[in-house]
């Protein structure tokens, strides 16, 4: 099995304060995960604490020791998010207390999926204690998620039934589902310091992807982009990281005061900050009152710890127990998925309340009691396809790599989501970008109706050139996905080819009785004048003609090949400039060189329309200028 492939587990306590969780984890690892003097003084852990597991048989897990006292709950939920298996640690002493059932709630709003309840201290109590106050913990637990899990008793101090809870956790780590290794790498930082002698690291869980030494990751915020120096699992170096571990990275060139608990490291260009999130949010029975619109919430996700402001959009009042999609105004950026969980906490006095999945994370400022609004929200909320669906219809066109930056999947799920949708007639590849059938319907009716509207304006062009019809479509529209849509319309008979023109099908140049009269006047002129053709101005003024009137005429002269167009002022006959041709070519029959006298000689022009004539030849890459000289390059076969 490749390190890719195997399950990297992340194990977390969680309990009231005092209740044995650092013990446990000392008895099940050998470590002291209390780091900081004065959590060893006090004997609470304050910060987060970190330890190895080997699992018999299994890989090294990680330990995450949260702290349970309610002053530090905080720090509780920066460690909380990315485990994989959480162990319930009550004292049997003191049973159910209130950071145990706060501790539940937030792992249920989470959806952690496994859990251990761990009874702690049993070489305190008699067994008929410990059977009461274990159906007293099921009972607490009977509407969760831990309503069926094992339960093990144990005591650090004394070591009994510490092996009994190690095979429990063999057990459950077995049927736990791999994290995405695949997926983009992502990181959110739960501890930054400075190593002397090595700069700044940042540690945390690897959420998804995969981090090697020497990888370019983007840290935000601060938004920079830096170089891993070196990457430790469970203090030993190693040269890559999978999702499922927990990591230290030695990140280079950047300053420990530019983080932030709550910044993530990423892959570079895939993540953004946003300060807005569309979410479904469930508000717990037991909060303590109704959440209003606009009521302030603190906010916390991944890592992160923010300041948001609820908007509700279609109602006034959130009850306790109800749950509803709404929008989430942040006091600061960070960084979201979609299915991201989160937890929201009262703003005064702070308590758990209630808590979500992100749903969308880079959402439009919606407006209230919106049918439509609810209806796109509930589309995305209904599966990974759903979403893909509707930012590919949001963004117009779109890149796999732009759809990974929005979604958070790795590419192979979501090109599947996608051919998926492909076959179902919902998306259209347009070479290179992805857009709904719709959009591109909508697109293709849009080429009809601008080359439409183009020959009315410009009825004496041949049609409408492919760089005027691709600037009415969207600017992100690439020129591949432009093209394509095109063949399309061509294949299905809703436009026609001329050159570099596109046309409606039956559509002619046709010039009126007074603009026939007039273009045979200034073809004739051009033709009589040969080489010796003035610049347009002054033809024109030689014949009498206004220049406004005359400018569409020259295009259908120039269109129909009787006139060519060297620049805005300077135009040959076609017979004049096939005759410059020859003479280029036969030049360079016998010559290695060409100087712009020697083609004024042989051409018989003025200096300027000469210059104009061979500037020409040197865009065509007929010739190529070097200096005052130009050799040939690549010259017309039938030259």
């Amino acid at each position: 099995m490749s390190q890719s492939t195997q399950r990297h587990v992340i194990i977390g306590t969680a309990g009231h304060v005092d209740h044995g969780k650092t013990a446990l984890i000392r008895a099940l690892t050998g470590v002291e995960t209390d780091r900081l003097k004065e959590e060893q003084a006090r004997g609470i852990s304050i910060d987060l604490g970190f330890a190895p597991f080997r699992i018999p048989g299994g890989p090294v897990a990680g330990v995450v020791d949260v702290p349970g006292h309610e002053r530090f709950i905080s720090n509780m939920l920066a460690g909380i998010g990315g485990i994989d298996l959480v162990l319930l640690v009550v004292d049997i002493m003191e049973g159910v207390m209130p950071q145990t059932r706060e501790h539940l709630q937030i792992l249920q709003l989470l959806e952690i999926q496994r859990g251990i309840v761990v009874l702690t201290k049993c070489d305190l109590a008699e067994e008929d204690w410990i059977d009461i106050v274990e159906e007293e913990i099921r009972e607490t637990v009977s509407e969760t998620f831990l309503r069926d899990a094992p339960f093990c008793r144990v005591s650090s101090l004394t070591g009994a039934g510490i092996p009994e809870l190690v095979e429990t956790i063999r057990k459950s780590v077995a049927a736990l589902v791999p994290k995405d290794a695949d997926g983009p790498m992502r990181l959110p930082v739960d501890r930054h310091f400075t190593v002397p002698g090595f700069g700044t690291v940042v540690t945390g869980t690897l959420l998804s992807g995969t981090v090697r030494t020497g990888d370019s990751v983007e840290v935000l915020p601060p938004g920079e982009t830096v170089r891993v120096r070196e990457v430790q699992v469970h203090g030993k170096k190693v040269q890559e990281a999978y999702a499922g571990q927990r990591a230290a990275l030695n990140l280079a060139g950047l300053e420990r005061e530019r983080l932030l608990r709550g910044s993530v490291v990423g892959t570079p260009g895939l993540f953004e900050q946003t300060g807005r999130l569309d979410v479904r949010l469930t508000l717990l029975p037991e909060a303590p009152r109704p959440l209003r619109f606009r009521d302030p919430v603190h906010f916390y996700l991944g890592t992160a710890r923010v300041v948001g402001v609820v908007a509700l959009l279609d109602r006034d009042v959130l009850q306790p127990g109800e749950s509803a999609l709404v929008q989430i105004h942040l006091d600061r950026p960070l960084v979201a998925h979609r299915q991201d969980r989160f937890i929201v906490r009262s703003y005064s006095p702070m308590t758990t309340i209630g808590g979500g999945v992100v749903i969308d994370p880079n959402p439009v400022k919606h407006r209230r009691f919106r049918d439509e609004v609810m209806a796109a929200l509930a589309e995305l909320e209904s599966g990974e396809k759903s979403f893909l669906l509707q930012k590919v219809s949001d963004q117009g066109a779109v890149r796999l790599k732009e759809l990974e930056a929005l979604s958070g999947m790795g590419l192979d799920r979501i090109d599947a989501h996608l051919q998926s949708l492909r076959e179902e007639g919902k998306v259209v590849l347009l070479t290179d970008q992805w857009a709904t059938a719709e959009t591109a319907r909508a697109w293709r009716r849009k080429l009809a109706e601008e080359t439409e509207r183009f020959h009315r304006a410009s009825p004496l062009l041949p049609g409408i050139p492919r760089a005027t019809l691709k600037g009415t479509l969207p600017s992100h529209l690439t020129q591949k996905a432009f093209d394509r849509l095109v063949e399309e319309s061509l294949a299905e008979g809703d436009l026609a080819e001329e050159g570099e023109w596109l046309r409606l099908p039956d559509f002619q140049a046709a010039p009126d009785a007074e603009q026939a009269r007039v273009i045979a006047i200034l073809e004739d002129a051009y033709r009589e004048e040969g080489s010796l053709a003035k610049n347009k101005r002054e033809m024109l003024e030689r014949l009498g003609l206004d220049p406004a009137r005359t400018e569409p005429l020259f295009a259908y002269l120039f269109a129909r090949g009787r006139l060519i167009k060297l620049n805005e002022e300077s135009f040959l006959h076609a017979e004049a400039y096939a005759r410059g041709v020859e003479l280029l070519c036969a030049h360079f029959a016998s010559h290695e060189t060409l100087t712009l006298a020697e083609f004024r000689d042989l051409f018989g022009s003025a200096r300027k329309q000469v210059q104009a004539l061979l500037e020409h030849f040197d865009a065509l890459k007929y010739t190529l200028r070097k200096g005052d000289l130009r050799v040939a390059w690549k010259l017309p076969k039938d030259g």
